[in-house]
């Protein structure tokens, strides 16, 4: 399959031109990786794509355009090697399988840090969430401290902190869809699950991430978040208007965050691991806390989805095929996690 050429574009302040940047995707695989590759090559750039094995990219409609190289995190020889005669590395690995994740995502961070730095990788860019105030959960502290490894490295870092990310196969859509389908006529909702959430759709990732690079190296952490600031049960409302669902919500007191993650998981089937750090970020507000993000990354002009319009099109049986070129990235993709 050949990728569509790249746009002639000519260079604005601050800026680097298209088609010169050699970009090591970790993660390619991944629900935003896969959605990320496309994107990236058809803007002219040239894309290694990170798995842990060398056949790992096979399903993939881009596959063909791309460099494949094996990497597995936890190995220091194979991150010097995937990294080697790179421009830029897009960092997207997450660890939330394993009782340990947070001690292997610390070492992985440094890991792929200390390669870059002598590989002579010009900048790093590492998808974050947001961090809200107050006291974090684990997995949240454990992304800030990935943050601080990369922003306090050698190598320039730009660090992403996304707000829960809608789009068909996100872990965030793909939760909010199974409980609204599966939970018949009345919906109950604890009532510590009432705080703000600043949804953005995966397109706006997608686009906030090649973006930064096109600007000049540089260390920074910026919030993304879309334009509408929501509860959850306002956002659960949104989901069944916009699925034509009919559902009541009832807010019901004094359920403990541990049996809402484990009834959400079991009907959802879904990993309860994932589930339960989902949930526990729910008792937070999960909104941005600056829009830097407008002025030094988004392209001049661009307006973010609504979180209606991105669930429009999650849920449009025809927007397949979201990890193709000429696919709706807010759509869904045989290759999305099951």
């Amino acid at each position: 399959m050949t990728a569509p050429p790249s746009e002639s574009v000519g260079d604005t302040a601050g800026e680097v031109p298209k088609a010169t940047l050699r970009v090591l995707v970790t993660g390619a695989t991944g629900y935003i990786g896969s959605r990320l590759v496309p994107v990236l090559v058809k803007e002219g750039h040239t894309v290694i794509a990170a798995s842990r094995s060398s056949s790992g990219t096979d399903d993939y409609p881009w596959d063909g355009e791309v460099e494949t190289r094996e990497l597995d995190i936890e190995d220091e020889d194979q991150t010097g090697e995937a990294v080697a005669g790179v421009d830029a590395v897009i960092y997207l690995v997450h660890s939330m399988e394993s009782e340990d994740f947070a001690r292997k995502d610390r070492e992985a961070a440094q890991r792929m840090a200390s390669a870059c730095e002598r590989n002579g990788v010009s900048r790093i860019v590492y998808l974050s969430g947001l961090v809200p105030d107050g006291e974090l959960s684990a997995h949240l502290r454990s992304r800030q401290e990935v943050e601080q490894i990369f922003l306090a490295g050698a190598v320039p870092a730009v660090v992403l902190r996304a707000s829960m990310v809608i789009g068909a196969g996100s872990t965030s859509y793909e939760l909010l869809k199974r409980l609204s389908e599966r939970v018949p006529l009345i919906t109950p909702v604890p009532a510590w699950m009432r705080s703000r959430i600043q949804p953005v759709a995966v397109e706006d990732v997608v686009h906030v991430i090649a973006r930064s690079l096109r600007v000049d190296p540089r260390n920074a952490h910026f919030d993304v978040g879309g334009d509408q600031v929501l509860t959850y049960p306002e956002l659960l409302g949104l989901f069944a208007d916009t699925a034509g669902l009919r559902r009541i919500q009832v807010i019901v007191p004094g359920i403990p965050r541990w049996i809402v993650g484990l009834g959400c998981a079991l009907i959802a089937q879904m990993p309860r691991t994932e589930v339960n750090t989902l949930i526990e970020s729910l008792k937070h507000d999960m909104i941005c806390h600056e829009e830097a993000v407008r002025d030094d990354l988004l392209e001049p002009g661009h307006d973010y989805l609504s979180v209606a319009e991105a669930l429009r099109r999650a849920l449009d049986p025809s927007s397949a095929a979201g990890t193709s070129y000429t696919g709706d990235v807010q759509g869904a993709a045989p290759t999305d996690p099951a």
